[in-house]
């Protein structure tokens, strides 16, 4: 089996990306490509955190309605939520009701602005976990990777939830801290000139 199918327009894309159809443009145009938002870093985290025993196919369907639930994902603004915060979101059926994952992102956010107070941003101490090429394995190979495993571990001991090794390494392959389409899919050199253009923060 090849590590490519031919897209709409002729030209190759990972495998991966023809298991939904909402997949191709979430391939296309996000996927990989580097990020320095501390919002949408934040929200990442949060939806893999809500992903973890699902399927992606399952968050990105309910993406605007964690979107909605979480008030844009504003670090700020989930960090005030209260216990009648969640219990109002385990009965929202647009979002997957799990009490545990739930509390967990309004405890992240706190611990975001912990970090976003000592390290200046998210995003500045995100990107310091970014792996050099010499250290990666080849794109779609592992499901975990030594940086995944050592950002999952510090995120851990600085009390975040949800954050294990795998779920960190899916962070850090759709955030652009690596380029995981494979060399030969229509993407990956975009997501290339892409990380050579970002200025990374910090």
């Amino acid at each position: 089996m090849g590590s490519t199918i031919p897209g709409p327009d002729g030209r190759p894309r990972c495998r991966w990306c023809a298991a939904a159809p909402e997949f191709l443009a979430y391939h296309d145009t996000e996927w990989g490509f580097p990020v320095g938002d501390d919002r949408r870093l934040f929200e990442k985290l949060c939806l893999e955190t809500f992903q973890s025993g699902l399927s992606w196919r399952t968050i990105l369907a309910k993406r605007e309605n964690f979107r909605r639930a979480f008030r844009g994902f504003e670090i700020d603004a989930v960090a005030g939520f209260t216990e009648a915060d969640i219990a109002r979101l385990l009965t929202d059926e647009g979002i997957v009701r799990h009490r545990g994952k739930i509390a967990a992102v309004v405890e992240n956010a706190k611990r975001a602005q912990e970090m976003v107070r000592r390290e200046g941003s998210l995003a500045a101490y995100v990107w310091g976990f970014e792996p050099q090429a010499a250290d990666r394995a080849p794109p779609q190979s592992a499901s975990t990777s030594p940086a995944s495993i050592a950002l999952s571990k510090d995120l851990k001991r600085r009390g975040w939830r949800f954050v294990g090794p795998t779920t960190v390494h899916a962070f850090l392959q759709a955030m652009g801290l690596i380029n995981d389409h494979v060399p030969d899919c229509a993407v990956h050199e975009a997501v290339e000139r892409a990380r050579a253009a970002f200025v990374r923060p910090g």
